[in-house]
């Protein structure tokens, strides 16, 4: 897919595009508990990084509830972004081994195992 962009002219690659974020799903899926580590790291250090932002412990008691859980939102939405990266590599090492031609088939297959496991690791 090429994009002109004014004086720029840009070339993605959708199977590689699309075989990432296969990969980077279904790590999300398999690696629960490193999953939660991320979130919970990044949501406590929010947490710290925002308390330096107050001068006054009213104000920041006061506004507590609302900072917290929008932290919590926001390291949810930036917990994805280490898997993005893993899955980056994964789709690489198939590319490498497989050729170009299996990044999406192998991510699927990934997606599928990977929700299965999940499944079945909530059940018990």
């Amino acid at each position: 897919m090429v994009i002109d962009f004014i004086p720029f002219r840009f070339s993605l690659n959708t199977a590689m595009i699309a075989g990432a974020c296969l990969w980077s799903f279904s790590l999300y899926l398999g690696f629960s508990s490193l999953r939660e580590w991320v979130i919970v790291g990044l949501n406590r250090w929010f947490n710290f990084a925002e308390r330096s932002l107050y001068t006054s412990i009213e104000e920041f008691e006061r506004t507590r509830p609302a900072r917290e859980s929008q932290n919590a939102f926001y390291a949810s939405l930036l917990s994805i972004i280490p898997f993005l990266v893993l899955g980056g590599f994964c789709n690489w090492g198939v590319e490498l081994g497989l050729g170009e031609s299996w990044s999406v088939s192998m991510g699927m297959l990934a997606c599928m195992a990977c929700g299965i496991y999940e499944l079945g690791r909530q059940s018990t």
